[in-house]
């Protein structure tokens, strides 16, 4: 285990599972303490915090549903409580309900844009405070392929990782003098369980279009996480960094 994030107290939304999960673990390897939050599934939670711990690192798992603004000011508020510092801010937790537009309900683009977009807006409100105080702080905002590209049936989906990008800008802009740097991360297709139940035809088209020729990892997102949140990227702020092995 490195030591480049010793001392750091680090945040990571949605933390429980897939990119979420290998983000905590590469924070926490590198010596952060990591609180990590998660929603409905506290066993991934509880495996979570013992792949951590057996990496050699500290976590600890609290359930917390972001787009609940009290709950997030209150999820600071305890960190604060506990550790007197908040340093990084990953916000990777996120849900989707696609769906073709005609078909698609207003409650579920609400509730997409409530998780995904100003549930993000939240906690970097919630964690800009410290962050100001103590002059330092690293936020990174999870985005996606689809906001540069779009993609049918998710136009909620796709309009709250635009706006997350537009957010990280924006607020880049406004911390920078304090030494906060702002960051999102845009996946492009990682190996997960939905990408692997894909038809094999459908595969096959997918990875013609990758000049790397593979999906991505979960690992792969979290080693860019991990640089934006180290003092190497002291100078990268206001930028999306897209990890998607050179998808057009």
């Amino acid at each position: 285990m490195s030591g480049e994030l010793r001392d750091r107290v680090a945040l990571v939304t949605g933390g429980s599972r897939g990119i979420g999960r290998a983000i905590a673990l590469a924070l926490a390897r590198a010596g952060a303490q990591v609180l990590f939050t998660y929603l409905a599934n506290p066993e991934a939670a509880s495996e979570t915090e013992k792949a951590i711990a057996e990496a050699g690192g500290r976590s600890r798992a609290q359930r917390c549903d972001v787009a609940d603004f009290e709950a997030v000011e209150a999820l600071v508020a305890g960190i604060l409580q506990e550790h007197g510092r908040l340093d990084i801010a990953v916000n990777n937790a996120g849900i989707a309900r696609d769906q073709l537009i005609l078909r698609m309900k207003p409650e579920d683009f609400d509730a997409v844009i409530a998780t995904n977009l100003r549930g993000a807006w939240s906690v970097c409100r919630a964690a800009a405070k410290p962050m100001l105080k103590q002059r330092w702080g690293r936020i990174i905002n999870l985005s996606s392929v689809v906001a540069q590209m779009g993609n049918a049936g998710q136009s909620n989906y796709a309009a709250s990782k635009g706006g997350v990008e537009a957010l990280t800008r924006s607020l880049a802009r406004e911390v920078g003098s304090r030494g906060i740097t702002v960051n999102a991360v845009a996946p492009g297709f990682i190996d997960t369980d939905m990408t692997r139940a894909l038809p094999e035809a459908a595969k096959e088209a997918l990875l013609e279009r990758i000049p790397l020729g593979r999906l991505g990892t979960a690992e792969d997102v979290a080693g860019v996480v991990l640089f934006l949140a180290s003092d190497a990227a002291g100078y990268v702020t206001g930028q999306v960094i897209h990890v998607n092995g050179g998808l057009d």
